[in-house]
């Protein structure tokens, strides 16, 4: 997901990508065959979860990254990054001092790719349909400050807050606040199924089979009107079952480029011994690893038990056996990588230590080996989750003060069974909306929040409005530092690592540095072909 407006200078310093073997930075030129992208998501209609690809329901990267290539939002995340830029808009801005009114005037000849205009009612319609329906999945939550919508005739909209904040407009570029048309989809319910239709850069075909998608074929959108310039003509995104199957796709010359996810082993390999004709880049991200609790759940409520985890857990050890140099230890739900970060649970636990851990239990009377069972999804971040979470158990299993068993769901049933609460503690990764602490704060802690988490903190949902009527992001410092604290103290959720992200591709794909912005964002549109190095 996306964004920034902490610590700008130094976020720009880090988005600098590394190229591992030579590669071209230069964009390509449009049109050719179609650019074949790997994935290893999965897009699956269940009875959960039937409508995947519904903006108003839509929340996990891989989902966000089909919808930011075929709808439109009022702004989006420029190139590089950065503060976000008008896109279906022509110019947006805070009317007032305290950042309670944002008003946006759009583009002049807008459309939907099915030639029908795109109105301010158009904008004012989708947005409050995702406030209505307001799914379990957490998306709403993005955009439930908005007091009030107004429009003024057919190309200006207003957003009133109920209170300051100052994070709005990237916000705005986020998939929740897609702009759809009420021909295709209705007011107050989801549309089922994986067809989406919108004003962004391509249009989208589907294969699937049975209830899951199988490829999806995006092709230029010649009625977009927007900043975003495309290099293709053509992009088709084909999905694998694991990242093995897309290595061996790749290095077939049956798909051009692979991403999400990669396996460690993959990019030690590819590091260490580098394929002639297939090339290598490392770019910054701001993706974290954590584990939640439910915490009404009877084996995890007693917060001393939490905290006995997190006084027990050896993050290092977890980062470098099973993601090598991918990945680094993370002691708050912040990354080191974004500003007002503190390390809260290093302050407060130290070194992974038995006898501390032991000293937490015995003080709060809890008899050991106390019983657990983590829960892990098997499909959704890749193929290093599973060997993470033997290290977890192994970990808190040699400590002798926990007897803990493991065990791995497909995410189309992980997912809902989270949300429900079936799980006492689960594994999850985050990738930022966009890059601003309070995108690593409010979606775990704050009302309608993505976890569905029964735990609440009267004093950080207190300091989150706060830390938001700050335009300067370096003065919400403060009260992010208070609320890390917090998280450390009650371990709602025990942060474990932060990662960085690959993409490989075959040698002569032009703009692969573009691909992912430091949100794990896919940018299909800066692909293009050229002749490489």
């Amino acid at each position: 997901m996306n964004r920034k407006t902490l610590v700008l200078p130094a976020l720009a310093g880090m988005l600098a990508p590394v190229l591992v073997a030579c590669g071209s930075t230069e964009g390509g030129s449009g049109g050719g065959d179609a650019i074949v992208v790997g994935t290893t998501d999965q897009f699956i209609a269940t009875e959960d979860a039937p409508a995947p690809l519904d903006p108003a329901y839509a929340y996990d990267t891989g989902a966000w990254n089909v919808l930011r290539q075929t709808v439109q939002t009022l702004m989006h995340a420029p190139r590089g990054g950065g503060e976000p830029v008008p896109d279906a808009a022509q110019s947006c801005s805070f009317t007032d001092n305290a950042s309670e009114s944002y008003r946006c005037k759009l583009r002049d000849g807008l459309k939907f790719a099915d030639g029908t205009d795109v109105t301010a009612e158009d904008v004012k319609f989708s947005i409050q349909r995702v406030l209505d329906i307001d799914t379990d999945n957490g998306t709403a939550a993005l955009l439930n400050n908005i007091d009030t919508i107004e429009t003024n005739g057919d190309d200006e909209v207003v957003f009133h807050l109920a209170t300051p904040d100052a994070t709005f407009p990237f916000k705005l570029s986020t998939p929740a606040a897609a702009i759809i048309s009420k021909k295709n989809y209705e007011a107050k319910k989801l549309r089922e199924g994986f067809q989406v239709d919108g004003s962004g850069p391509y249009t989208m075909k589907t294969e699937t089979e049975g209830d899951k998608i199988t490829k999806v074929v995006f092709s230029k959108n010649d009625s977009y009107k927007g900043d975003i310039k495309l290099h293709n003509d053509k992009v088709e995104l084909r999905l694998f079952p694991d990242a093995d199957a897309m290595g061996k796709a790749l290095e077939a010359g049956d798909i051009d480029v692979m991403t999400r996810e990669m396996a460690p082993d993959q990019i030690k390999e590819m590091t260490d011994s580098p394929k002639e004709g297939i090339e290598l880049t490392e770019m910054p991200g701001l993706s974290i690893r954590y584990l939640a609790f439910n915490t009404n759940d009877p084996s995890v409520k007693d917060k001393a038990v939490r905290q006995a985890m997190a006084a027990v857990v050896d993050r290092g050890q977890i980062a470098g056996q099973v993601y090598g140099a991918t990945a680094e230890p993370l002691y708050s739900l912040i990354p080191k990588s974004i500003g007002a970060h503190t390390n809260s649970f290093y302050n407060k636990y130290g070194e992974p230590s038995r006898a501390n851990a032991s000293e937490i239990l015995d003080e709060a009377g809890i008899k050991t080996p106390v019983k657990l069972k983590l829960h892990y999804t098997t499909d959704h971040y890749g193929d290093g989750t599973a060997k993470e979470f033997e290290v977890l158990r192994d970990q808190l299993n040699g400590s002798k003060l926990f007897s803990v068993t493991i065990e791995g769901t497909e995410w189309s049933k992980f997912r809902p069974a989270q949300k429900r609460g079936d799980y006492p503690v689960y594994g999850l990764g985050w990738f930022p909306d966009f890059p601003d602490p309070d995108n690593y704060i409010a979606p775990f802690l704050d009302k309608g929040n993505f976890l569905n988490s029964p735990y609440v903190s009267t004093v950080a949902r207190g300091l989150i409005p706060q830390s938001r009527r700050e335009a300067d992001r370096t003065a919400a410092s403060t009260a992010f530092n208070k609320i890390q604290d917090i998280v450390a103290d009650d371990v709602p959720v025990l942060p474990l690592w932060q990662g960085k992200q690959y993409v490989a591709a075959r040698t002569g794909v032009t703009g692969v540095e573009s691909l992912l912005n430091a949100s794990s964002d896919m940018q299909l549109w800066e692909l293009g072909r050229g002749s490489g190095s």
